[in-house]
């Protein structure tokens, strides 16, 4: 969408596909914002589907997830898992990020094409999120697919399958770290589970499904975005790789260039709104087009335009207001050590075929690369 269109029409309705309901896309930064933080806009997706007629076998864990809630039950929950997630929590997995980060980038091959998303982008996130929670080392391929394949765009019995056989997974696992439990942050949730907080089975299971899937899908996509975006501007990757320490500060804008989350997940109004002076009725749905508000030139002048000095830490490619992602330090963290670990190791890394014809992955939501292929 370009610039004069985004500005005209900040906030727009769009018919209904494939049987779906009518909903409004917001694609202006301002309305976006005002959208992600508005509490008229409920994120409760079993309210709004409650007595309509649906084909869909979505497991619980996953249609009635935190993601998918209000307060007061998304702020209790959001409570049991936010102190995993601060700086100091995040500063001490570095070592253990650091050296899986080592470890995957010293099985690359020399002087052949690797793919930075199968060599790195998917396997660190996956395998950082898995040790937080427990996974064993041997689970962690049928995971990492089934998270996968919860945004198989277009193959609502592939997601619908998929959710279910991770819900099974995690009920499982949580069945035996109630029989020999461990310091892993969901041993603390099963233990929380069985103390006055009470968290029910349904919920023990879903926060451990949603922690596995936006603790991962999410990074990969951004670290193979944010490398992607370095190599189409080698000024940039010079000048960080001659100081990476600089990359943190980057990592804003890197991120708003090209948002891993496309659109935000499911809204619907609970009553009439206003919005960048369009009215949406009461039980419409809502789409945030995170990107497109990311790309709003009356927020960041020139924004197809990779700016690493530029002021971004304004963007919403983790959110905004209640629902802004929790895991987001560690993102940030995963983000800083991985790109600073290839721009140091690989001095001259390249991509290893043009840009165009590159491949992305067709997804629901999120926005990633499929492979990115590159010399090293």
């Amino acid at each position: 969408m370009g610039g004069a269109t985004r500005s005209a029409c900040p906030v727009r309705y769009v018919p209904a596909a494939s049987g779906g309901p009518v909903g409004y896309l917001v694609t202006g930064y301002a309305e976006a914002r005002e959208a992600l933080s508005d509490p008229r806009l409920s994120k409760d997706t079993a309210a709004f589907f409650a007595g309509k007629e649906s084909r869909r076998r979505l497991h619980p864990a996953v249609s009635r997830s935190m993601l998918a809630s209000d307060p007061p039950r998304h702020t209790r929950l959001r409570k049991l898992v936010t102190g995993a997630f601060t700086t100091g929590a995040v500063d001490e997995l570095r070592p253990f990020i650091a050296r899986v980060t080592d470890e995957l980038l010293d099985r690359w091959p020399v002087g052949e094409p690797v793919d930075v998303v199968a060599r790195l982008a998917v396997p660190l996130p996956v395998t950082v999120i898995c040790q937080l929670l427990g996974v064993p080392h041997a689970d962690r391929p049928a995971v990492r697919r089934w998270s996968a394949e919860l945004f198989a765009a277009g193959e609502p019995d592939v997601v619908d399958a998929a959710s279910h056989a991770m819900a099974g997974y995690m009920k499982d696992l949580v069945a035996a770290k109630r029989l020999d439990p461990g310091s892993s942050l969901l041993d603390r949730l099963v233990s929380a589970r069985d103390g006055k907080d009470r968290l029910s089975e349904e919920e023990l299971v879903s926060l451990a499904v949603l922690l596995v899937v936006a603790g991962h899908e999410t990074t990969a996509n951004a670290l193979g975005n944010a490398l992607l975006a370095l190599l189409r501007h080698p000024t940039v990757l010079a000048r960080l790789r001659k100081d990476p320490d600089r990359i943190p500060a980057a990592l804003d804008e890197l991120l708003r260039l090209d948002s891993a989350v496309g659109t935000a997940t499911f809204r619907f109004t609970t009553e009439a709104v206003t919005l960048g002076g369009t009215e949406i009725p009461a039980g419409a749905p809502v789409l945030v087009a995170l990107g497109e508000a990311n790309r709003d030139p009356a927020r960041f002048p020139a924004p197809d335009h990779l700016d690493v000095d530029r002021d971004a830490a304004g963007h919403l490619a983790f959110g905004h207001g209640i629902h802004r992602c929790v895991g987001a330090p560690l993102a940030r963290v995963e983000l800083e050590i991985a790109l600073r670990a290839v721009l140091t190791r690989f001095p001259g890394i390249a991509l290893a075929v043009p840009p165009d014809r590159l491949e992305w992955r067709r997804t629901r939501l999120v926005r990633g690369l499929a492979r990115l292929p590159v010399l090293t």
